[in-house]
């Protein structure tokens, strides 16, 4: 059936397809096309991480989240999570982890996110891109999972991270 391009961006893409239904009768199924994201865990140590206070435009709120950007053209998503945790935290790490890969919001969205765990961090300058205007805080391990628990953290690959590193670590 066919697929129509209805908005190219900077980094994604919307279509259109038109498929038909269990009737026959013709569905259409609306879907973002994204090149997948790298978000990294900041271990600062075993009870502090470092977290982002970050402005989202698009849900008018400031909110807590780990460091995470989108896949550069032939970008592994490896090299994506240490240009993007040096980027937005300053921060380099020696050593890396993968933890998961998932989708997150698959009904519409294809991007895929690589999940990394970063230790034995080295602290350094930030290298925010122009419109970036997250602020970098370390927290308290504790504290991270309490804002998980109580809805204070909304961001879904920092609750995935944080829940899923809460688990692995014990």
């Amino acid at each position: 059936m066919p697929r129509t391009l209805i908005h190219k961006g900077r980094k994604i893409q919307v279509y259109r397809d038109v498929e038909p239904g269990p009737d026959g009768q013709p569905i259409e199924r609306d879907m973002v096309i994204h090149p997948g994201a790298a978000a990294i865990l900041p271990l600062v140590d075993a009870d502090h991480i470092c977290l982002l206070r970050n402005p989202r435009f698009v849900v008018n709120e400031t909110i807590w989240e780990i460091p995470a950007g989108t896949l550069e053209p032939g970008e592994a998503p490896e090299a994506a999570a240490v240009r993007e945790l040096e980027e937005e935290t300053g921060y380099q790490a020696k050593r890396w982890r993968k933890l998961a890969a998932f989708y997150p919001s698959p009904g519409v969205l294809s991007e895929r996110t690589h999940l990394f765990l970063a230790e034995e961090l080295t602290p350094g300058a930030m290298r925010r891109e122009a419109d970036e205007q997250m602020e970098p805080q370390v927290v308290t391990w504790e504290q991270a999972m309490a804002w998980a628990l109580d809805g204070t953290i909304r961001d879904a690959k920092t609750l995935v991270a944080l829940l899923l590193w809460d688990r692995l670590r014990k």
